[in-house]
């Protein structure tokens, strides 16, 4: 498979409602009912990730937080990886739809703003953890992580490969002007939402998100 359908396809998946459903609804066999709600559990795990990263998020805090033992973890998510794997793709149905909800708007600069201002939603609300779960899982060193780190690498590239796409979209049907760099415009977005990221870990305020996002669109090709 290509590189770049392969990146599709990661981020596809993380993005798909049906990944969820399939792995909450695997077949648990005839023996005994899980002793936990792994929704829940699976939840709780997203959220110890999403704060700490793949290398962080130690198997104490992660049993702690999901209020399971170890055995049950394993028995249920295999390893921390298939965890994290799990807890990706839930992030993406969840505190991360945004992204799929931008993408299927009428015009790219609606597109753009949508990604925008869905991140500083996200960025900014107190019930979350800060940060973006595709960025802080990326952050791993060990040779445990390596395979996870390209995994998340090639999610992040599927994303960017999606948005192009649609902005390319945009400049055929004329909704963009016809010499847009779609590669550098894509590229402008993500630099504008990681940058966000950072000012929202150092303390920027929602409004002060939304003044960055009005001021960035005012620069948008018309």
């Amino acid at each position: 498979m290509p590189l770049h359908r392969e990146r599709l396809a990661v981020f596809n998946r993380c993005m798909s409602d049906s990944t969820v459903q399939n792995l909450s609804g695997a077949k648990r066999g005839a023996g005994r009912p899980r002793e936990f709600e792994r929704g829940q559990a699976l939840e709780a795990a997203m959220r110890v990730f999403w704060r700490h990263g793949f290398e962080g998020a130690s198997l104490t805090a992660l049993t702690a937080a999901m209020g399971i033992s170890r055995p049950s973890l394993y028995a249920a998510f295999g390893d921390k990886a298939g965890l994290f794997r799990e807890a990706v793709a839930r992030y993406g149905v969840g505190p991360g739809r945004y992204v799929r909800r931008a993408l299927g708007q009428a015009t790219a600069r609606d597109v753009a703003e949508t990604l925008l201002r869905g991140a500083a939603n996200l960025l900014t609300d107190p019930a979350n953890p800060g940060g973006c779960l595709w960025v802080q899982g990326a952050l791993v060193a060990s040779e445990e992580g390596e395979a996870i780190r390209g995994e998340m690498s090639a999610l992040r590239a599927g994303g960017a490969e999606q948005i192009q796409a649609r902005f390319e979209r945009a400049r055929r049907d004329g909704d963009l002007p016809a010499d847009t760099d779609t590669a550098a415009l894509t590229q402008y977005v993500l630099s504008l939402m990681n940058g966000m990221a950072v000012q929202a870990h150092t303390g920027a305020t929602h409004a002060t998100l939304l003044g960055v996002i009005e001021l960035a669109m005012k620069a948008w090709p018309v």
